[in-house]
This record gives C-alpha cells, structure tokens and sequence, in this order.
C-alpha cells in the first residue's frame, strides 16, 4: 500500500513514539538525497510517510536543507497530500506562544523552484482542503489555534533583527525559515500542501522579554508532545 499522506516533522519532531517505523526508503533524486531517509510506517491504522526536515540530528539548518530532493522524493513515493509542522516566530502580542496556526497564505521574496530552465509558472496556494482537515484536527483536540495566518519566510540560519521584524510584522504574522519553500516547490509538482505553525516564542522585539535560543528549544520541546497527538488525527485525513 503506498502512503499517499506525508508529514515533515520540524524542530523538535524527529522520532514520534507513535509512530510504527515499518521500513526507511533512501531515494536519490536529481537534486540529491533528502535531509533523511523517508520512513513509512502506521500512525492510527494508516500508512503514512515521514521525513524529518532538519535531518535525525538537526544538521541542516534552514538554508542548508535540501527542500528539493524532500518534495521530489515525496513525490516519487507516490504521496499527494503533505502536512508540514513548522515552529514560528509570533509577529504579533495577541497569537501567543503555545498557540498554534495555520498558514493561509504565505510571502517568500527568494522562492526555490524546479524550473531552472524551463519557465512554468505557478498561482501560489495553500491547500484549503488540508486547511480544512487541521481545523477540524484541532478543534477536536481543543487546542488553542488560529484558523489562518499569513507566513513570512526569512533565509535564516540567523534571527530577525527588530528593524525586520517592525517592517515585516505590518504584513505578516509568523515567521519562520522553511515553510514556505516547501509549499511552492509542492505545488510545482503537483502535491497539495498545508502548513501547522507551533507559536513557540515572540519575533524579535515583539515582546519585552529578551530572545534566545535556549527558551525556543523548551518550548518547542513542550509542544512536540501536542504535535504528536495532533499527528495521529492527520493520519485520519481520508482523501
């Protein structure tokens, strides 16, 4: 049975203890191999294909992954529908970290894309029937999320200064490094894409408390644990 549904897990999601791990596919594509083997596997009862974004041992950083070979090789399992789990910056007091979000639309100034050479152009969309599949997911677990939002993708691996972040926050509500890149490269080929932000700290300069790393790793740590119950309702999605 082929895994027509695929995750790609984000900071913090590199082995979901429910997930049934039941074979690694290590796929060379014509861009390389992905950040890691694809694991497919059961969640709930369906086969479902994993890949962890960062690599096993986060070492990828953001504009070190290879976000072609993960989609094209995606694609070549035979998936059709992908839900990414992103961690985010809140650009904005009132969506509060421990939230979580999803991403309606999405800016992204240095877009990736497969046509190098032969220009086929794209209306850049988030899948509204993904979109639909996660707010049922998440009302049904009685979390606190907000319905749709709009993604800023900033290159990385640094964080945003605040004279960025004051300039983007007017336009956007989350920000993060990779979200967007998967969601345009997805559509290229033919995937529909959906996006769950996990609000795990402030942008830079939005609250008054001071923005490190440390604090980022613990609560992204804190809402792996919800990621996964939240996994196990997307392996649910019927298609």
């Amino acid at each position: 049975m082929e895994a027509k549904i695929a995750i790609i897990g984000g900071s913090g999601i590199y082995d979901p203890k429910i997930f049934k791990k039941e074979r690694e596919v290590k796929i060379k594509t014509p861009f390389g191999f992905p950040s890691a083997p694809i694991e497919i596997g059961d969640f709930s009862g369906r086969k479902i294909a994993f890949l962890v974004r960062h690599g096993k041992k986060h070492q990828f950083l953001p504009h070190k992954v290879n976000y072609k070979a993960n989609i094209f090789a995606l694609k070549k399992l035979g998936v059709k529908y992908i839900f990414g789990l992103n961690s985010v910056g809140s650009l904005k007091k009132e969506i509060k970290p421990g939230f979580f979000l999803i991403v309606s639309d999405y800016i992204d100034f240095d877009p990736p894309t497969f046509y190098e050479k032969n220009p086929e152009f794209i209306t850049p969309q988030i899948s509204e029937k993904l979109r639909e599949a996660l707010i049922k997911v998440l009302r049904k677990l009685k979390l606190k999320f907000w319905q749709k939002g709009v993604y800023f993708n900033s290159k990385g691996p640094r964080l945003e200064t605040k004279a960025e972040i004051n300039l983007i926050k007017n336009y956007a509500d989350v920000v993060g490094m990779t979200m967007a890149k998967e969601a345009t490269l997805a559509q290229e080929i033919g995937l529909e894409y959906v996006s769950l932000c996990s609000i795990d700290n402030y942008a830079h300069g939005i609250s008054k408390k001071t923005l490190n790393q440390e604090e980022i790793a613990k609560n992204q740590k804190r809402n792996s644990k919800i990621l996964e119950k939240i996994m196990t309702e997307i392996s649910k999605f019927r298609v």
